[in-house]
């Protein structure tokens, strides 16, 4: 009899480590990029949407991320990247009109490995669930947010994507505390969470550092060319520019890999203004 019981102790202690195994390291990677392509502008000449949006288009269907949040999509950028990423859908809308019209923060997402649960948009202003235009802002700005449930796990997170305005700073520092108050709101359950954007504010400015008390700013300790180069280069392809505006923040997964990516068209040219942010995590 204690034969088959300390037999029995011992499969299930393997069960156990086994179980344990497969749940760390059978999960599969989840991979987020945040990227501002650069609104539709025929007045950029070379570097206008139609010239490089096959690059960007086809970048993405190589690499295949898991999300992609973006900044300033138009409808009608939209349109291109909803027909080309088959395997993606969206969420987001338009801030002018919360439809079709101004700038979309979408979140795209493999639809065969997420289910989307819900999402929801907000003005950075003091009327966040009216169209509107906040503080000092120079124009609408949204956060785009949504809630998702991984199939390969049933492991729930939230996805925040946002743009701060350029010009208003104490509509960037209002912006932040606004976003950390809709999260405390919408994650009671204190799931894991991926803030992504363009915040329009370098690592040092007081928002992005009351931002890194909170969550991990994934790239904060980027080596000496990503920090040499920033995430905006302006078209530029010789710029020795530090201005790191865009970021992932995260809460609830390992960080696998952070770096910037560097995308060109065939001639040379960047696919955009902005260098994409890419992370690689499993959930904790």
């Amino acid at each position: 009899m204690s034969f088959f019981f300390k037999q029995n102790k011992i499969l299930l202690f393997c069960f156990f480590i086994l179980f344990f195994f497969q749940l760390i390291f059978g999960q599969k990677n989840i991979e987020a990029i945040s990227y501002n392509i650069r609104y539709e502008n025929l007045d950029d000449g070379e570097n206008q949407w139609d010239l490089r949006k096959k690059t960007l288009i086809n970048y993405l269907k190589n690499k295949s991320p898991s999300i992609v949040a973006m900044q300033e999509v138009l409808n009608s950028q939209l349109l291109d990247l909803n027909f080309s990423l088959s395997e993606y859908s969206f969420v987001g809308i338009g801030r002018e009109d919360g439809k079709k019209k101004g700038e979309f923060c979408p979140i795209f997402f493999n639809k065969y490995r997420f289910e989307l649960i819900e999402s929801e948009t907000f003005w950075l202003s003091e009327t966040p669930e009216k169209i509107s235009v906040g503080w000092d802002a120079a124009l609408e700005r949204i956060c785009t947010y949504a809630k998702f449930k991984d199939l390969e796990n049933n492991r729930e997170f939230w996805v925040f994507n946002t743009h701060f305005d350029h010009i208003g700073v104490k509509a960037r520092n209002e912006s932040v505390e606004l976003i950390v108050k809709k999260i405390k709101e919408v994650n009671k359950e204190k799931i894991p969470i991926l803030l992504t954007g363009d915040f329009n504010l370098t690592p040092e400015k007081k928002p992005i550092k009351r931002l890194q008390t909170l969550f991990q700013d994934i790239l904060a300790d980027l080596n000496i060319e990503d920090h040499k180069y920033g995430t905006f280069n302006g078209f530029k392809i010789q710029v020795d520019s530090p201005q790191r505006i865009d970021y992932i923040f995260q809460n609830g997964f390992k960080v696998l890999k952070s770096e910037h990516l560097w995308i060109k068209t065939p001639k040379g040219l960047w696919a955009s203004d902005h260098h994409p942010v890419y992370l690689e995590c499993l959930f904790n």
